[in-house]
């Protein structure tokens, strides 16, 4: 069966592409750059989710940093885009969902916390801007995940009712995000830890083993069970 009525938004950066190992060596060279030597995947996974703003306006609190904020979110931005054009990879199931939904002309959104230049940068270095033209940065709303107004601007550009929606996320957040904004969720963790994080719970389909237990196919048939 075909798709219709239904609009999909994804999440960018751990959904549809392997960018966290992007961001955390971003993000560790930025701290020891700034005097704080030792951060470590850890430390890292408590920010997977959440914008790079929000991210370094609690390092600037928890690390006690005299450089401002727009000036460590320069310094990362600039380290991540480093990375980012050259050494991202998408998820080839992920890639696979795009093209099936492309080709049976469902409209689509990439959501993310990341800035406007990180994902067009990210897009086209995989080849994903083919598909995906509809495009919001947390950088361009009010408030970034998990309050939801990156999903509702992602709604609001594909003229699309947000009860309408579905979202694809790997973090906790942004499942908060998306049931916030009346949408559905397909939630595929990346960090296996948080599987039971209470955000998952209220998702419509949970993929508890993350990438390795999505596919496209199965993906798609949920979507044409649950269509409204």
């Amino acid at each position: 069966m075909r798709l219709s009525g239904i609009s999909v938004i994804f999440d960018l950066d751990g959904t549809l592409v392997d960018s966290e190992p992007n961001y955390y060596e971003a993000g560790r060279q930025t701290l020891a750059e700034h005097g704080i030597p030792d951060f470590t995947w850890t430390d890292h996974e408590r920010y997977v989710g959440i914008s790079t703003q929000e991210t370094v306006t609690r390092w600037k609190s928890l690390y006690g940093l005299p450089a401002s904020v727009p000036e460590l979110l320069a310094d990362k931005n600039r380290r991540y885009l480093e990375l980012a054009r050259t050494a991202t990879r998408a998820y080839p199931e992920m890639r696979k969902f795009v093209e099936l939904l492309a080709g049976e002309g469902v409209p689509m959104a990439v959501a993310s916390g990341s800035s406007p230049e990180a994902i067009d940068a990210i897009l086209a270095g995989t080849g994903l801007d083919a598909y995906l033209r509809t495009t919001v940065s947390a950088d361009e709303v009010a408030h970034g995940k998990p309050a939801p107004d990156v999903f509702l601007e992602a709604a609001r550009r594909l003229g699309a009712d947000p009860a309408d929606c579905v979202v694809l996320e790997d973090a906790a957040p942004g499942a908060a995000a998306a049931h916030a904004a009346g949408m559905r969720c397909i939630a595929i963790p990346y960090v296996a830890a948080q599987a039971d994080a209470p955000e998952f719970t209220r998702a419509g389909l949970l993929l508890r083993g993350g990438q390795e237990e999505f596919t496209a196919r199965a993906a798609h048939d949920w979507l044409v069970r649950n269509r409204g």
